[in-house]
């Protein structure tokens, strides 16, 4: 097929984007080319944003796939509203086969062009950003605000990331070489010798309802950059971000003359639970998966036909010593909790606190005067319902409405959550944040805070010591996992005896956050999402671990 983007015109283009992600994992530094704020986008993006995703709605998204052998649909917003999209159901039968045929031209092109092909799709994508901002709020959940970053910029940074550590592991073996040994009086023994990073197979990513792009777009890209084709099958109730994502790689895949069946789209009708059957496809050689530890589980356990990555559940524990910064800590603890209504994977859950209390600059505090302190800093930052709304967006489904009533049983209410109307969509439901407090002085192997409670609900558990509280740290995250550990302290034994704790059992630390930065936050290109080192993940976003699987190098010697 002629292509309209060729290689040379992608370079020009992309190159120096790609020189910099390249830096930037090795540096850890802050860079980010996709801009955070909306106006950045120019004066008409927000309108012509809200029109696109309004367009979407309500018609047939029609891609061209082979094999569609039907149309499903049926999405509804957490905020109320019917999508009405209608995307393709396929034929696996037809389309694996379709898909595999285009492999051979893409692992031709070499990780150079594939790359800069990927960082074209992401351009695209970033440029309707705000059309992605809309899709993903009203799949997910999230407020606005929230949908925008981590929906746009944000995952596009994950995906430009994986592209960068994609391109870094393919190109650390040269494609040629010539080897000479020498033989003393003889001839040399010379060869000529090639290598070219060739792809596993086609890789399924199994979205998220919650971040369907910032949790889909690793590892979709990072299979693509290192030439596998990718199935996406989106989770039934966030079809939309990610059917748009396909469609714009269709079109780039198209103009770059490579087979657009390359990346293609696999939606469910409603009940058919069609992630396990493909997962078992011979033809699929890679796995991504964020979701529930049950099916992650099932994953690693069944699919041994292909390398799997997942992100599973885990139970994130902050240890709370002492602080120079009492106001500070409260202060970014509520927002931790809150945001996002807590449905983020790396939401804190337990609260370790020293049943005596800790030291801090405004006094020594019992344990009930910090858990009742963090409550009115809770209380006080979603105290206004317009600013709740912002931070909280909307429960994402009723399984996490029913953990959170739930969660007032389990233990002596410090916060109790209410109930926040939504003026502008008034089926949303909305709620604060539960806080309950626990006692870990009686071991119980059936503790709520010893599983994930995931969403709006955070146990404040009394320990005897801080001793106590990191050997239940330890514990947790060996037995459960944890995508991230917090802490605060003053003594620098204690920080080093946490650190300790965090390596052996590796799990990603924050300590003493104070200001703007939070937990249950981390920056493509500097922080690791996940450790792939306890359950809660088998692999990290993103570090070399997670691409350098995708493909293997094959060697092809020739007598010189």
């Amino acid at each position: 097929m002629a292509a309209e983007l060729t290689v040379p015109q992608l370079s020009a283009k992309h190159r120096p984007t790609l020189d910099q992600a390249l830096s930037a994992i090795r540096s850890r530094a802050y860079w980010s080319p996709h801009p955070e704020h909306p106006k950045a986008y120019g004066e008409t993006a927000p309108a012509d944003g809200l029109a696109a995703f309004e367009a979407v709605r309500g018609t047939r998204l029609d891609l061209g796939q082979p094999g569609t052998d039907g149309w499903t649909g049926g999405e509804v917003s957490p905020y109320g509203p019917e999508l009405g999209v209608e995307y393709p159901h396929v034929d696996p039968d037809v389309l694996l086969p379709a898909m595999k045929a285009g492999m051979a031209a893409w692992r031709d092109a070499g990780p150079e062009a594939r790359a800069l092909v990927c960082i074209e799709i992401l351009a695209r994508i970033s440029a309707r950003t705000h059309e992605f901002a809309h899709a993903v709020m009203h799949t997910s959940g999230q407020a606005f605000m929230m949908a925008f970053q981590a929906g746009g910029p944000h995952a596009q940074d994950r995906g430009l990331e994986a592209v960068a550590y994609a391109y870094e592991e393919q190109t650390r073996v040269p494609g040629r070489a010539d080897w000479s040994k020498p033989q003393g009086k003889r001839d040399p023994l010379d060869l000529g010798k090639t290598f070219t990073a060739v792809p596993r197979g086609i890789s399924l990513m199994i979205g998220c309802n919650t971040f369907p792009t910032w949790n889909g777009y690793p590892g979709l890209f990072a299979s693509l950059a290192t030439g596998n084709a990718v199935l996406v099958k989106p989770h039934p109730r966030a079809v939309l971000p990610l059917a748009l994502t396909v469609q714009v790689a269709r079109e780039v895949l198209a103009e770059a003359g490579f087979d657009p069946n390359l990346v293609a789209l696999a939606v469910e009708r409603p009940g058919e639970g069609i992630a396990k059957a493909l997962a078992l496809r011979p033809e699929i050689k890679l796995i991504d998966y964020t979701g529930s530890t049950e099916f992650g589980d099932w994953l690693e356990a069944n699919a041994r036909q292909a390398q799997v990555y997942t992100e599973k559940a885990g139970v994130n524990t902050v240890v709370v010593d002492s602080t120079d910064d009492y106001k500070g800590m409260l202060s970014n603890l509520a927002f931790s909790l809150s945001l996002y209504s807590g449905q983020m994977c790396t939401t804190p859950q337990n609260l370790l606190i020293p049943r005596d209390g800790i030291a801090t600059d405004a006094g020594h505090k019992t344990y009930d005067e910090v858990v009742a302190d963090l409550a009115a800093s809770v209380g006080g930052l979603l105290g206004d319902d317009a600013r709740a709304n912002a931070l909280l967006g909307a429960l994402v489904n009723p399984g996490v409405k029913a953990r959170l009533e739930a969660a007032a049983a389990l233990g002596e209410v410090a916060l109790a959550s209410r109930e926040v109307v939504n003026p502008e969509f008034p089926d949303a439901v909305v709620r604060t944040p539960v806080m309950v407090k626990l006692d870990a002085s009686k071991p119980d192997p059936e503790a709520a805070y010893l599983s994930e409670c995931f969403g709006p609900v955070s146990f404040a558990v009394a320990v005897d010591s801080t001793a106590d509280a990191l050997e239940l740290l330890r514990r947790t995250v060996r037995d459960k996992g944890a995508m991230t550990v917090g802490a605060y302290t003053t003594s620098a034994d204690t920080e080093r005896a946490i650190e300790e704790v965090c390596l052996e059992e590796s799990a990603q630390l924050s300590l003493n956050l104070t200001g703007g930065v939070y937990v249950n936050q981390t920056a493509a290109f500097s922080d690791f999402h996940g450790s792939g080192g306890n359950p809660a993940a088998n692999a990290a976003l993103c570090d070399g671990a997670f691409v350098s699987n995708r493909f293997r190098v094959v060697e092809v010697r020739r007598q010189a």
